[in-house]
């Protein structure tokens, strides 16, 4: 990684931020991107460190950790609400209020995510870090987004309704079961596969549920933040060890990179999936899917 150059920063940051909350998928980007650039893009991805550490990994964790503190920013009264929700959780002991329901929910389709990735995640990685196993998933990842479209087609014109009118009915969460969102959380595991979107299989979950899109994105968006700051916690102090030497300022350029481009796409993804569908990213993950998969098989 010493190697990492201020312009390599610049791009996989507003890359990594853009493409975690489009349902595109970051990592799959993150590894078919300096592949299909080749060179030195190509090497960051492949190499290791001295005790078979892989830096560039970590980097993409602080890049990660960008966009979800991004998140917190775009949805900070959301997170408000949760953490009063916690207070009152403590407080009462059970489930009085509506912010208190949102934080249970939260918290119960967040756990199944987490020992799946602490279980399974270096195993996935080292198996599947492949630009042309990320080409396949990809093009999976198009057709289970273009699957779900085409299920939930007949009920779309009431969903957007819902949606709309009232404007507050996306952040209701009191008719939400603890199953229904243990379900909906649990699908982010499939996002451990290079080319499965994390954002793109929760709101396909919410959508297969009978919710709106915007409701869905609104729930995937909350539900991705905390998994990316534990993922951070656990991978980013390796950049302050000897891996990251020589480095800092490339990784908080994309780091603040990554959290702008994070933010504008999630207002914009908000604004277009009110009144519009999947089907855009659903064209451009099979097309770069199936492209990437003639070129790097």
């Amino acid at each position: 990684m010493s190697h990492l150059s201020y312009l390599q920063a610049t791009v996989m940051g507003a890359l990594q931020g853009v493409t975690e909350l489009f349902p595109v998928s970051s990592l799959g980007h993150s590894l078919l991107v300096p592949a299909w650039i080749g060179g030195s893009w190509s090497a960051l991805v492949t190499q290791q460190g001295a005790k078979g550490a892989t830096p560039f990994l970590a980097f993409i964790v602080a890049l990660h950790v960008a966009t979800a503190l991004a998140l917190i920013a775009y949805q900070w009264r959301d997170w408000v609400q949760v953490l009063a929700g916690i207070g009152d959780l403590v407080k009462d002991r059970r489930i009085r209020t509506p912010r208190a329901r949102l934080t249970a929910l939260l918290i119960v389709a967040t756990i199944p995510v987490g020992i799946i990735g602490l279980l399974l995640d270096k195993p996935l990685r080292h198996l599947f870090s492949h630009p042309l196993t990320a080409a396949i998933f990809l093009t999976v990842n198009g057709l289970v987004l273009l699957t779900v479209e085409l299920l939930t087609r007949r009920a779309r014109r009431g969903a957007h309704a819902a949606a709309v009118e009232p404007g507050e009915a996306a952040t209701d969460y009191q008719n939400v079961g603890f199953a229904e969102a243990t379900l909906i959380g649990s699908s982010q595991a499939l996002a451990l596969l290079p080319g499965i979107s994390r954002s793109g299989v929760t709101i396909s979950a919410g959508l297969l549920r009978g919710w709106s899109h915007e409701r869905a994105l609104h729930f995937a968006f909350l539900l991705a933040t905390p998994v990316i700051l534990a993922a951070g916690v656990l991978k980013v102090p390796e950049l302050f060890g000897p891996e990251g030497k020589g480095i800092g300022g490339q990784v908080l350029v994309g780091f603040v990179v990554a959290f702008v481009a994070a933010y504008i796409s999630a207002r914009w993804l908000a604004r277009f999936l009110r009144t519009r569908t999947l089907y855009p990213f659903v064209a451009y993950c099979l097309v770069a899917g199936v492209v990437s998969i003639v070129h790097f098989a």
